[in-house]
């Protein structure tokens, strides 16, 4: 018998026994009646810090686009894929639901509510799948990846954002908890469910593929590594091991899922090949943009260490130092656990640790090597991370030589952990839309709610109300997401340029960019007799930023701000006498 291989089976075996004495469900998954409970302590912890306040930042215009996509379908049972944008079409059948919920039938009907509180969900659904992991990671440690998961800054703020990426990581976190559960029980139900998370997160983000080739890669070198230590063609068996009809199930569960959303649930067939078509674009793309270039080291930086101007230190270091470590747990031989498994670190399942630790790797890498890069995008290889930060947390402490070291370790991760709250709380409750915040990225300011605000008081006073025509002109159409905060106003016109042939509007939203072409056409080429006197919408100093390095100027027909002046006036002796 070869000894390496009879001290993982005995390590096991150990494992098993100390298990046995808790209650367990069918498959083989055995839950801790404490760990359970702290698992769901957290996901309530993270309910808490995700949920309030969603409609308290300004929409993204990334987020404003998916919006407006979603709009169609709401409004006319219309979806189709578009290789060359937007994205997957999970987000916006999926959010069919909260709308639908609160019987919304019009994009107007719609919050920023209705609309986040999709990611928040699935940013949820990533603590509370740990307990389907709980045996493979280890208990203790199953129950620190939810503490993380809950506390991670990114995290916290990205589930509060209307993208896809939460729900590209928990699908992908679907599909490997699934698979693991399926190499524990070889049960078909296991397996169908492996496929529809893979399915799901296919029809999400066309960046699965990386995720897609990160567990593929990671499973053959997690096996070929348990080939080269045992000695007895273990790759080749566990190939062997999975059923075909079993590994056709997690295929043609897959397939189903992707094709029956790329498909528009077929009414839309040519969706399913654009599906396979748009990794041309993608790829292209990655190369050729300029604008989201960023150098290798960028996630690293933003993970470790970042501070803007006078702004406060935001620092995920600690999970990412618990990461390498538990890469390091999951790396050493069985004949050096074999001592750790006296002190406590019995428990996980190596064969799993492995796997995360390449996927995470792989990921990270691959991450790295693309040039086009979007902060979001950091938090499939950061979940991986935080798998591995519980695994840390554990070692480090269980290894410690002595009472007096494990109590000052526990000290520092909870004082590390109290600080990742304060981050997270922080950066999506203070600095939510603030450049001080790194994972606040080309975002409108709150001066979105000013122009939305403005717009609407002149609605009020004019004789058409909402029906009131107005014009909005950016170049290159930078002008999300005031689609979104115009929804009510059916008369918008959105120009990427000065249109000296077009009346002009009541209100006017331009770049000031073409404040001089803009001024030219209302003074210079209007004859005197059509001529309108035109006032400032914004007070001073008269524009308000979009975005930083991005200033709107709002004009408003004076006819219309002295009527907006007199209904003003006429209702505050009235105010005043009810007093």
């Amino acid at each position: 018998m070869n000894p390496v291989r009879h001290s993982e089976d005995k390590e096991i075996a150990i494992s098993k026994e100390k298990t046995c004495q808790y209650p367990y469900m069918s498959n083989g998954m055995k839950w801790s009646k404490k760990g359970c409970v702290l698992i769901l302590a957290a996901t309530i912890a993270a309910i808490a810090l995700r949920l309030p306040l969603l409609e308290q930042r300004p929409m993204h215009g990334d987020e404003a686009v998916h919006a407006d996509k979603f709009g169609d379908l709401l409004e006319k049972s219309f979806y189709r894929y578009n290789r060359y944008e937007y994205h997957g079409p999970t987000l916006n059948y999926l959010t069919l639901i909260p709308a639908r919920l609160s019987s919304a039938e019009k994009l107007t009907d719609v919050s920023e509510f209705t609309l986040r509180i999709v990611p928040v969900f699935f940013g949820v659904c990533l603590v509370l799948l740990l307990l389907l992991l709980a045996d493979g990671l280890g208990r203790t440690a199953a129950v620190c990846a939810a503490v993380l998961t809950t506390i991670s800054p990114a995290m916290v703020f990205y589930s509060r954002y209307y993208i896809q990426e939460m729900l590209l990581v928990c699908f992908t976190f679907g599909a490997i908890t699934c698979g693991y559960r399926y190499t524990r029980s070889k049960n078909i139900t296991w397996a169908l469910l492996t496929g529809v998370f893979l399915g799901l997160a296919h029809a999400t983000k066309e960046t699965f593929i990386i995720a897609f080739d990160s567990m593929l890669l990671a499973l053959v070198l997690t096996l070929l590594l348990r080939s080269r230590r045992d000695g007895s063609g273990g790759f080749i068996k566990a190939v062997r091991a999975v059923k075909p009809s079993h590994f056709i199930a997690v295929v043609a569960a897959a397939v189903v899922v992707s094709a029956l959303f790329y498909s528009s649930f077929l009414t839309n067939p040519n969706g399913i090949l654009d599906s396979v078509r748009t990794y041309a674009t993608y790829f292209d793309r990655a190369r050729q943009n300029q604008l989201h270039i960023h150098p290798w080291h960028y996630y690293l930086k933003m993970l470790i260490y970042s501070r803007y101007a006078a702004g406060p230190v935001w620092s995920e270091a600690l999970i990412v130092l618990l990461a390498v470590t538990g890469f390091i747990v999951a790396m050493t031989s069985p004949a050096l656990r074999k001592g750790w498994t006296r002190k406590g670190l019995s428990g996980a399942d190596f064969h799993l640790l492995r796997f995360i630790a390449f996927y995470t790797l792989i990921m990270t890498v691959l991450y790295s090597v693309i040039r086009y890069k979007t902060p979001w995008c950091l938090l499939g290889f950061l979940h991986g991370m935080i798998l591995l930060a519980g695994v840390g947390a554990v070692a480090v402490i269980k290894l410690a030589p002595n009472v007096l070291a494990r109590a000052f370790i526990s000290l520092l991760l909870v004082a590390g952990g109290v600080h990742l709250t304060w981050q997270a709380y922080s950066g999506s409750y203070k600095f939510y839309a603030d450049t001080r915040n790194p994972y606040v990225y080309a975002h409108p300011t709150t001066d979105v709610f000013t122009i939305a605000q403005r717009v609407e008081e002149m609605a009020r006073a004019h004789p058409d109300g909402y029906e009131i025509p107005i014009q909005v002109i950016c170049p290159e159409d930078d002008y999300w997401p005031l689609p979104w905060y115009f929804r009510s106003f059916p008369r918008v016109g959105w120009w990427n340029k000065v249109d000296e042939n077009v009346p002009a509007a009541p209100i006017i939203i331009a770049s000031t960019s073409v404040e001089v072409e803009l001024t030219n056409k209302l003074y210079e080429l209007t004859p005197p007799e059509e001529r309108q006197m035109y006032l400032f919408l914004f007070d001073k100093p008269y524009y308000v930023w979009l975005r930083p390095k991005v200033k709107l100027l709002g004009l408003v027909r004076k006819d219309l701000w002295d009527r907006l002046q007199r209904q003003t006036q006429s209702i505050q002796p009235q105010t005043a006498g009810e007093k």
